[in-house]
C-alpha cells in the first residue's frame, strides 16, 4: 500500500506537488492561527491584547522602511537573471536590510523619547522589533530562494515549526507575568529571531557577501519605485489600528483587531484560488479567448462570497466562541471588514489585467488614494462614532480601491491596449448589490438565530441542487 502511494505521489508533476504542499501548509497555518486566538484573548484583557495589536501594526509599516520588501518585488525575476549567483543575491539583499536597519537605530536612538511617544512603545520593545523584522527577512529571503528552486520541503518544515514554536514561547511567558500584553509580544518575537537568526548566519556563510554594487543597483532599482505601492497598502491596512489606539485606547484597538482578524480569515481562500486562476486566466488572454473568463470571474465571485456571508451572518456566534464574551462589542466590525474582501477580490481581477499589461503606475495611484481616503474617514469618524466606524471606512476605502483600478482597466481598454471582453461588468456589479443586501440582511438578524439558521439551509439545498454548476467553475480552471 506504502509502496502504490509513493509511486502515485512520484507521478505527479513537481508543480502540482509543490502547490498542494503549500496549500496544505497556508491552511496548517491558518488552523494554528485561528486556534490559538480563543486562547490568547482568554489569558489577556482586552487593554493587553490591544498592545500586541498596535505593535504588529507599527511592524508592518516598519518592515517596509527596513527591508523595502526586497523578499518580493524583484526577488523572482533576480533569480532568473543572477541564476548563478542566487546566493550572493540573498546575502547582498540582507546588507542592504542590515544598512537600512543601522540607519533607522540611527535616527530613532537620538530621538528616542520623542518616538516612543509617537509608537507608544519603550524604547526595548523598538529594538526587539526591529531585530524580529531583520531576521524575519533573512527567514523570507531563505524561503523565497527555496520556493523558486523547488525545494519545498525544508520551507513547509521550517514554516510548521515556526508557526507551533511562536505561540508554544507566547503562552509560556503568558503564564509567566503579569505583564501578559508584553509577554505575548515577545514570545512570537524571540521565536522569530531565534529561527530568522539562524538562517541570517546561514545566509551570510552561503552567499559570502553583504554587499555587490551590481546586485544592489538592480535589487534598489526595482523595488525603490514600488514602495509608494507598498508602504500605501500597508497603511491601508494597519492605519486603521493605529489610529484606534490614538482616539481610543487599546482596548479598542483589541476589539477591532479580533474582528478583523477574524472577518479577514477567508482571505487564504482568495490567495488559493487566485493561484490557481491568475495562471489559467494569463493563458486565455495570449489564446486570445478572454470572454471564457467571464463566467469564471463570476462563478468565483459566488462562491467566495457564501463563505463571506457564513462568516458574516454568524459573527456574533464567531466572536463568542473565539473571543469570548468580552469582545461582543467587536461584532459589528466583522460585517464590513468581511464584506471588504469581495471587493479585494474585484479588485484583484482588475489588477491582474493591469500586470499582464504592465501598468504598474496605475496600481499605485489607486492604492495612494484609497490610503488617503481610508486615513481622512477615520480621523473624521473614530472620535465622532466609535471604533466601529473604522470597519465601514475600511469598506468604503476598498470600494474606492476597486472602482479606481476598475477605471485603469478601462483606460487600458479605451487607449486600445487592453481586451474589453474579459469581464461581464454587469454581472459582478449584481453579484456585489445581492452580497451587500444579504449581508444586511444578516446584520438585522443578529438577535435571531433561529430564523438565520432556517435560511442558512434553505441556501443550502439551492447550492446541493446547482452544485454541479458550481463545480464546473473550478473544472473549467483546471482543465482549460
Amino acid at each position: 500500500m506504502i509502496s502504490k502511494i509513493r509511486k502515485k505521489w512520484q507521478a505527479i508533476p513537481l508543480t502540482v506537488k509543490v502547490s498542494t504542499a503549500y496549500a496544505i501548509c497556508s491552511i496548517l497555518q491558518r488552523c494554528l492561527s485561528f486556534f490559538t486566538l480563543p486562547l490568547f484573548t482568554r489569558l489577556l484583557t482586552t487593554d493587553q491584547y490591544g498592545q500586541y495589536t498596535v505593535y504588529q501594526s507599527w511592524s508592518n509599516i516598519i518592515t517596509i522602511f527596513v527591508t523595502l520588501n526586497l523578499a518580493y518585488g524583484s526577488f523572482s525575476t533576480a533569480m532568473v537573471k543572477y541564476e548563478q549567483r542566487r546566493s550572493e543575491y540573498v546575502s547582498s539583499i540582507q546588507g542592504i536590510c542590515i544598512m537600512l536597519t543601522a540607519a533607522f537605530l540611527g535616527i530613532y536612538i537620538p530621538f528616542s523619547d520623542w518616538f516612543n511617544q509617537f509608537f507608544e512603545m519603550p524604547t526595548y520593545l523598538m529594538v526587539v522589533m526591529l531585530l524580529e523584522i531583520l531576521f524575519t527577512c533573512s527567514l523570507q529571503l531563505w524561503m523565497a530562494k527555496n520556493r523558486f528552486e523547488y525545494k519545498y520541503k525544508s520551507v513547509v518544515i521550517v514554516t510548521l515549526v515556526n508557526s507551533l514554536v511562536a505561540p508554544i514561547a507566547a503562552f509560556v511567558l503568558v503564564t509567566l507575568t503579569e505583564e501578559k500584553g508584553i509577554a505575548r509580544i515577545l514570545g512570537y518575537a524571540f521565536a522569530y529571531i531565534a529561527v530568522g537568526g539562524f538562517f541570517f548566519v546561514y545566509n551570510i556563510l552561503k552567499g559570502k557577501k553583504l554587499y555587490d554594487k551590481e546586485l544592489w543597483s538592480y535589487a534598489l532599482g526595482f523595488n525603490v519605485p514600488l514602495l509608494v505601492y507598498y508602504l500605501s497598502q500597508v497603511v491601508f491596512n494597519q492605519s486603521d489600528r493605529i489610529m484606534i489606539n490614538h482616539y481610543c485606547g487599546t482596548e479598542a484597538a483589541a476589539m477591532y483587531g479580533v474582528a478583523f482578524n477574524l472577518a479577514m480569515i477567508l482571505t487564504f481562500v482568495l490567495n488559493s484560488i487566485n493561484g490557481s486562476y491568475v495562471p489559467w486566466f494569463y493563458g486565455k488572454l495570449k489564446e486570445g479567448k478572454a470572454k471564457d473568463n467571464q463566467g469564471v470571474a463570476c462563478g468565483i465571485a459566488v462562491l467566495l462570497g457564501i463563505l463571506l456571508l457564513a462568516v458574516i451572518w454568524y459573527a456574533p456566534e464567531i466572536i463568542l466562541v473565539m473571543a469570548g464574551p468580552q469582545y461582543v462589542d467587536a461584532i459589528p466590525v466583522v460585517a464590513p471588514v468581511a464584506m471588504s474582501i469581495l471587493l479585494l477580490y474585484y479588485s484583484q481581477l482588475f489588477i491582474n489585467l493591469e500586470f499582464y499589461y504592465e501598468e504598474k503606475k496605475l496600481l499605485a495611484l489607486a492604492s495612494i488614494a484609497s490610503a488617503v481616503v481610508n486615513i481622512v474617514l477615520n480621523a473624521w469618524l473614530i472620535p465622532k462614532i466609535s471604533f466601529v466606524a473604522a470597519g465601514y471606512t475600511t469598506f468604503v476605502s476598498y470600494i474606492l480601491f476597486a472602482f479606481c483600478n476598475y477605471l485603469a482597466v478601462r483606460g487600458l481598454i479605451n487607449h486600445g491596449r487592453a481586451v474589453s471582453d474579459a469581464y461581464n461588468i454587469k454581472a459582478l456589479l449584481g453579484i456585489f448589490v445581492l452580497f451587500v443586501a444579504a449581508s444586511g440582511l444578516g446584520m438585522l438578524l443578529y438577535d435571531y438565530l433561529v430564523w438565520r439558521i432556517v435560511i442558512t439551509l434553505l441556501v443550502l439545498v439551492v447550492m446541493f441542487i446547482f452544485r454541479n454548476k458550481l463545480l464546473g467553475v473550478f473544472k473549467t480552471i483546471k482543465n482549460r
